[in-house]
């Protein structure tokens, strides 16, 4: 049995359906916070709230794998809490091994970011449970789809990167990612540091233009991004996203998408003009 928590989220939704297609004959459970809203997800489902240490023992029960998506809590001592509860209840429960989705660096820091990402790692290993760790970058998502049909339209792509690469990965890709270690042996205790194709600004601005047939010219950001989003570019700023490693694609039976080919993908077969 394979067992899906946070499973109602944008990427444990994408996990289910990948799941369905690579293994069809397999049971899968969709452990949730409110079954009352999974309804849609096609599988058996179960209530697991992370912050119900009972739930967790009842979501979990009979799991050979467990995929243990991070909380989406951003308060660290309370996620850290949160995870805590599910590796103790997976313990208990004698799960088979769990696959966690952690973030890039955490294996080495445990500040800001990482902090409870590095803690639950440690929280795994100590339970001596068979673990494989997923780090996942930052979603594609969060830098394209916000902007990119506007740029077209003015004919600018702001952006304060000063030029540096983003190891971004699409939920997608990193969904079938995780597909893959839970439907395939061999990555028992190993760390995946999971990075997208590395792309700039710039180099997304020459894709838009060759799609919609607009000229698109990426401009640097006179004043702070809006929101978080400014703290995203300082760290593009230094380097911090332009890590890259053979991890992604050794889990992808594909090519990762890279930002391009999403740009390409928004004007396929039209033309702004």
């Amino acid at each position: 049995m394979i067992v899906v928590s946070a499973a109602g989220g944008a990427l444990g939704r994408l996990v289910l359906d990948g799941l369905a297609a690579a293994a069809p004959g397999a049971e899968v459970v969709a452990a949730v916070r409110d079954p009352a809203k999974a309804a849609d997800l096609g599988v058996t489902v179960r209530r697991g709230d992370y912050d119900d240490p009972a739930s967790l023992r009842t979501a979990f029960a009979g799991a050979d794998r467990l995929l243990l998506i991070s909380s989406p809590e951003l308060d660290g001592a309370r996620r850290i809490a949160q995870h805590r509860a599910a590796v103790e209840a997976a313990r208990e429960v004698g799960v088979g091994s769990i696959v966690y989705t952690s973030f890039l660096g955490a294996g080495t820091q445990a500040t800001g970011l990482t902090e409870a990402h590095y803690a639950t790692e440690r929280l795994i290993e100590d339970s001596e449970l068979a673990f494989t760790f997923l780090r996942n970058p930052f979603y594609s998502e969060a830098f394209l789809n916000p902007s990119l049909l506007e740029a077209v339209k003015t004919g600018e792509l702001p952006h304060g990167t000063e030029g540096r690469g983003l190891n971004t990965a699409f939920r997608r890709d990193l969904a079938d990612a995780a597909v893959r270690v839970l439907t395939s042996d061999g990555h028992a205790g190993r760390a995946y540091d999971l990075t997208g194709p590395l792309w700039t600004y710039p180099e997304l601005a020459a894709a838009l233009s060759a799609a919609s047939e607009s000229e698109v010219t990426a401009v640097p950001r006179t004043s702070p991004a809006p929101g978080a989003f400014a703290f995203l570019e300082t760290l593009a700023r230094s380097g911090a996203l332009e890590l890259q490693t053979p991890d992604l694609a050794s889990l992808l039976p594909r090519p990762a998408r890279s930002a391009a080919e999403y740009a390409a993908s928004l004007f396929a077969g039209q033309s702004l003009k």
